[in-house]
């Protein structure tokens, strides 16, 4: 009886951690490596224009509406994908990985033109 109840207990933690948990509206890891890329690229921009810091807090959000309407999201599933990942921290670890690399890419070829 007793193992029962363990294999029970691991079972049920088994289960509970899987991949069925994800909402549907949740972006795919791919969507939102490429959707965190094009966000720290404009800020990056937004930051390095010569402009008050006013004018920064109007900007960024219509560049940022801007990249939500590229991928066709409104920003809500974003926010909700962004807390989604942020649960698992080794997976948000991983997609900021990809992230970087992928602006690390893009750097490269940039700076070979």
């Amino acid at each position: 009886m007793k193992y029962t109840c363990l294999a029970l207990a691991f079972a049920f933690v088994l289960t509970a951690c899987s991949d069925e948990d994800k909402p549907e509206n949740i972006l795919s890891e791919d969507q939102m490596v490429n959707i965190l890329v094009d966000i720290h690229l404009t800020e990056g921009f937004v930051q390095s224009l010569s402009i008050p810091y006013d004018s920064t807090r109007v900007l960024y959000p219509i560049l940022e509406k801007q990249i939500f309407d590229k991928y066709g999201i409104p920003d809500s599933v974003y926010v909700e994908s962004l807390e989604y990942y942020l649960r698992d921290v080794a997976k948000m670890e991983y997609l900021y990985e990809r992230t970087i690399d992928s602006l690390t890419v893009r750097e490269k070829m940039n700076s070979n033109r």
